[in-house]
């Protein structure tokens, strides 16, 4: 936002109490953002809001503010165990972010208890803590509500504390539809009030947003805030202090252009998005080895207990980098991000937005960029005109270092590194698979040899998306892949007894012919079956004269020369099962013609 600021705090049409605006003081916000002018007057004047602005827009403190002015202003006070307002939120970091921001508040009002329930540890302690300190304001991601909804045998009734509820706010509502949490937000709707003020905020508006407003709101305002300048006619859904950069290069020349750009940019403070969990893993602790003196840090959603030391730890650090998933797409605020790079391009064109909104938040400047494939360039395109955020090209920074073959040395070193790469890789084939622009990012079209050489394999793993292909320009290493030890002592220990476990177990069946059905195959064996049943009603309903029973002797026919060619049956088996299947067929074709 060119202006950021609509007028300081004092001008609102609403009074404000004064130790609201002696934490905005204390926290250096002497203007309001627009999305804040716009909200908090509604909000507090009783109405429901649904408000959608950029983001980084300030969008917090615009129901923030408004949960504390309107459990001030309560006839009767809240009481220890009474819940004034929920805040629901998709993430856990984003949970500890708001909180930390409402305890900046609560500090000037002891009369109000907040308390946090976000997934990661154990419900019991939350139960416990609820009935000590009280929780007048829950912050709470919706998986955890759900459950302490039902804990009643446990001791607490929350179901009774949300009768006294005067405000709900939904934030990233878009995110929670997406994450797959509409049945635990329905659960909990159902449980609370419907004489209450509703907030739902977002910085893209879906249908599945439009039909959450429909549901939870009453008689809504929608507030729509826009940037100013360029976006007031194309709707911009970036900031545009946000510079936005796209670079092309092949899959093998990608990698070593993300180091060499960190490199270059040790003192400043980079978040790194790739599609996995398992890229993630893998990349990590290969940026480990190749940047030096950085502190790099990994968070992703398969992470539990380690999350939330690792999101705080990153907030504090004047320079670093976070290796992340879309988990760390939405809502995060993060002091000072110079860079957000994407190593993978998001699933979604909504996520792209949310991604490169981690900079230039609320005035402040930034830069992003993005790494495409070159038969990915048209996603540019796309992008200006689907989510309306221009963007310049970067072209591929000169002189690079190869870091290939040492990342190479690290998976032949390692066996922990070696497993990563094959994990991240197929992950990331079976994520680009699944792309909603899937015109653009087609899996027929990519090269897997290069990509595989961009993830510095030293074999092509097997995979179903890989079956029957030829990659010529890809070169295994020569040794054989299994001898590759674990670094870790205790961990080739186990692998080696298992190995040496298996090998005995073959030695025991040599000689049994032994055959083992892939499971893959089975569903393609259940559509046979099911394709046979068809054909045979189909005759059936053509007046055909094999019945039932004289089908069944023909399938058994099929399966034996199956087994025959196989080798389950001897010939002379064969010939004897068949002459007593002949017997059956005639026996029923002449019942037939007596009849």
């Amino acid at each position: 936002m060119e202006g950021v600021t609509e007028g300081r705090w004092e001008c609102l049409p609403v009074t404000l109490s004064p130790g609201v605006l002696r934490t905005l003081r204390e926290l250096g916000f002497p203007h309001m953002t627009p999305v804040q002018s716009a909200t908090i007057p509604l909000f507090m004047n009783n109405k429901d809001v649904a408000a959608e602005a950029v983001t980084g827009s300030g969008k917090t403190l615009a129901f923030v503010i408004p949960i504390l002015e309107i459990l001030l202003r309560r006839e009767e006070k809240l009481k220890k165990m009474q819940v004034g307002a929920i805040v629901i939120t998709p993430t856990r970091e984003l949970a500890v972010q708001i909180d930390e921001v409402l305890l900046h508040f609560t500090k000037h009002f002891p009369q109000f208890s907040q308390i946090l329930l976000i997934g990661g540890r154990n419900p019991i302690e939350d139960i416990e803590k609820f009935k000590e300190h009280g929780g007048n304001i829950i912050i709470a991601t919706p998986g955890r509500l759900e459950d302490l909804f039902r804990r009643k045998a446990d001791g607490l009734d929350l179901a009774s504390c949300v009768k006294s509820l005067d405000v709900l706010v939904l934030d990233e509502a878009d995110r929670l539809l997406d994450m797959g949490f509409e049945a635990s937000l329905n659960t909990i709707l159902d449980f609370l009030p419907k004489q209450r003020r509703t907030g739902l905020f977002s910085a893209t508006q879906t249908q599945e947003v439009e039909n959450l407003v429909r549901a939870g709101l009453r008689n809504p305002v929608r507030i729509s805030v826009k940037e100013k300048g360029v976006a007031a006619s194309s709707t911009q859904k970036t900031p545009t202090r946000l510079e936005n950069y796209y670079m092309i290069c092949k899959a093998d020349e990608k990698f070593n252009q993300l180091v060499h750009f960190l490199r270059r940019h040790k003192q400043e403070k980079h978040l790194v998005f790739f599609s996995t969990c398992a890229c993630v893993e893998y990349y990590g602790k290969a940026l480990e080895s190749l940047v030096k003196n950085v502190k790099i840090m990994c968070i992703h959603g398969k992470m539990k207990h380690k999350r939330n030391k690792i999101f705080t730890e990153f907030r504090k650090l004047p320079s670093g980098i976070l290796v992340c998933t879309d988990v760390m797409a939405r809502g995060i605020d993060i002091p000072e991000v110079n860079w957000v790079l994407q190593y993978d391009p998001p699933s979604s064109a909504s996520a792209f937005v949310h991604r490169c909104g981690r900079t230039a938040r609320i005035g402040h400047l930034g830069s992003a960029l993005v790494f495409l494939l070159p038969m990915e360039e048209s996603y540019v395109n796309f992008l200006s005109i689907n989510q309306k955020c221009p963007m310049q090209e970067m072209k591929p920074l000169k002189n690079v270092v190869d870091v290939l073959p040492k990342l190479k040395s690290l998976a032949l070193a390692d066996r922990a590194m070696f497993e990563k790469g094959m994990k991240a890789f197929v992950s990331c084939v079976q994520a680009y698979a699944k792309h909603e622009c899937n015109l653009i990012f087609r899996i027929k079209d990519l090269d897997f040899a290069s990509f595989a050489r961009g993830f510095a394999l030293l074999r092509m793993p097997k995979m179903p998306e890989l079956k029957g292909k030829c990659f010529s320009d890809f070169v295994p290493v020569s040794i054989d892949t299994d001898s590759i030890p674990f670094k870790d002592k205790n961990r080739e220990k186990q692998r080696q007894k298992l190995l040496e476990q298996q090998r005995k177990e073959r030695q025991e069946n040599e000689g049994k012919r032994k055959f083992i059905r892939n499971k893959a195959w089975s569903k393609q064996k259940a559509k046979k079956e099911k394709k046979k049943k068809i054909t045979t009603k189909r005759r059936r309903d053509e007046g055909s004269d094999i019945e039932d029973e004289e089908m069944e002797e023909l399938l058994n026919d099929t399966r034996l020369l199956k087994r025959l060619k196989k080798g389950k049956i001897s010939e002379e088996e064969f010939e004897k099962r068949l002459l007593s299947s002949e017997r059956k067929v005639k026996a029923v074709v002449d019942s037939e013609s007596e009849d």
